[in-house]
């Protein structure tokens, strides 16, 4: 069972950030506040969920959190800062959005850079063992799953609906017939060396 919160007794948000390996989109992170009595039985790391449980628990989140943001960290931005500080920056905005100053941030993962003055804490697969975590990264997820949707129909050889940027074959199959789009990373790696000769 999964503990609400990593700082008892303080405002804490959770976030949390997806998208972070692909080869498309953006890196979306959220922030979310919890009510000291929130419980839910299947809010789990998203990554564990499947999509239905996973867009009915953004409504419930969306609708019973304290307060939520939820921040898009867009392709250029990645390819001038690097992914690890597009992450962060994406975090820090998603708190930004928040109605309600947090006292305390729980962090997923082993980086963050402080925010302002407000104590923070990074939890390795911290989306596994705190609600507020868990519940950051239901909506980062959904979010950017959303967005890679609506991009999709502008795009739909590289089939992002469905992979949602990632390096599967099938999207790396798509950028060597068709090369990278305005939204690919410019800065990663989009072809593996192999598939960048002409044999």
């Amino acid at each position: 069972m999964l503990q609400l919160q990593f700082a008892t007794n303080l405002i804490e948000c959770g976030t949390d950030e997806a998208g972070r390996g692909c080869l498309a989109g953006p890196v979306t992170a959220a922030a979310v506040i919890l009510k000291d009595d929130f419980s839910n039985e299947i809010l789990n790391d998203s990554k564990q969920l499947s999509l239905k449980n996973r867009d009915l628990l953004r409504e419930i989140i969306q609708r019973e959190a304290v307060s939520f943001g939820v921040a898009h960290i867009m392709m250029e931005k990645i390819d001038e800062i690097n992914i690890l500080n597009a992450s962060i920056l994406a975090m820090h905005k998603a708190i930004e959005k928040l109605q309600h100053k947090p006292e305390h941030i729980a962090v997923d993962g082993n980086k963050f850079k402080p925010f302002g003055e407000v104590p923070h804490k990074c939890i390795i697969k911290g989306d596994g063992k705190y609600l507020n975590i868990a519940a950051a990264s239901i909506l980062a997820k959904t979010h950017r799953d959303e967005f890679m949707a609506k991009i999709h129909k502008e795009f739909p050889a590289y089939n992002w609906k469905k992979n949602k940027g990632y390096p599967t074959k099938e999207h790396r199959a798509a950028i060597k017939e068709f090369g990278p789009t305005k939204y690919h990373r410019k800065s990663f790696k989009l072809l593996p060396d192999q598939l960048l000769l002409d044999l």
